[in-house]
């Protein structure tokens, strides 16, 4: 670990120092905030899930039908596990790096604006380990913050806010470049970089020939990927709206089956989040 772990206090002042105005700051950070409250919802329900797992003999022969009845009694619905689509979206967590043990997940005092992460999560399969719900916590609140500098009208030139299309694509690596400069460290750096769409590949970057350094743009733990997935539930379009799964699958499908699939393969591995409880916070329209 070569950089420090930014607290709450820390992260908004991260927010405050990038953002060039306060209409910029309250679009993307409040983005950051919902999509940091989803992505601790969907790591509580992984969390409770494994926790039943373990409760049981491995070695049982009902071991998969006692943990899907478990599902069934508490009002979900289990779906089958489906690996990702694609291979170089696979988990990489190895003991070199902190975030990947499984330890339970730290738990410190959210700020009042964070709704508490007890909104409802329907389906999912049991994780290979605990998810750490306050690195998640720290994920979602910064993964976006390289948005502050891919806007076309950043809200200090009396135009309506609004992104440029050309260097949106660069948010996620932006984030990560500014996120280390400023002494964060990588394993936190590493949210903004690893969460654009479903997870870029090498492979993505060259084919669809973005202005990136062709590179492998996906997440390497966990947390990361409940992030990403997270994230998708959200846009920061002006005005914002929540999307519902039918909606981002409909989004996800304009790049091909491949990049489909992935999405799908998330929605089961994850399950599906309540976002009604959120829309109706932020009176947001809900697609």
């Amino acid at each position: 670990m070569s950089g420090y772990i930014p607290t709450l206090e820390q992260i908004d002042e991260l927010h405050h120092k990038i953002a060039p105005s306060k209409e910029a700051y309250e679009l993307v950070h409040t983005h950051c905030v919902i999509v940091a409250t989803i992505a601790q919802q969907i790591a509580r329900r992984q969390n409770a899930l494994f926790t039943r797992r373990c409760t049981l003999p491995k070695d049982a022969p009902e071991w998969g039908d006692r943990a899907a009845q478990h599902n069934a009694d508490d009002g979900t619905t289990e779906t089958t596990a489906t690996p990702l689509a694609n291979p170089a979206a696979s988990l990489t967590d190895t003991p070199d790096n902190p975030t990947s043990a499984a330890t339970a997940p730290a738990t410190q005092p959210s700020p009042d604006y964070l709704v508490p992460p007890t909104g409802g999560v329907t389906g999912g399969h049991v994780p290979p380990r605990l998810i750490d719900e306050h690195l998640v916590l720290i994920g979602g609140l910064l993964h976006d913050i390289g948005t502050y500098r891919v806007f076309k009208h950043d809200g200090t030139d009396g135009e309506p806010l609004k992104f440029s299309g050309k260097k949106y694509i660069l948010h996620g690596l932006k984030g990560y470049e500014y996120l280390l400069s400023e002494g964060v460290d990588e394993s936190i750096a590493q949210f903004c970089r690893n969460h654009t769409g479903v997870g870029l590949t090498r492979e993505d970057v060259i084919a669809q020939d973005l202005p990136l350094p062709p590179a492998d743009y996906v997440p390497v733990n966990l947390e990361q990927e409940v992030v990403m997935y997270a994230d998708k539930f959200h846009s920061k379009s002006v005005p914002p709206k929540f999307l519902q799964v039918d909606a981002y699958t409909a989004r996800a499908a304009r790049y091909g089956e491949a990049n489909k699939r992935r999405w799908l393969d998330l929605v089961a591995k994850y399950g599906v989040p309540d976002i009604l409880l959120l829309a109706t916070k932020y009176h947001m329209r809900m697609i």
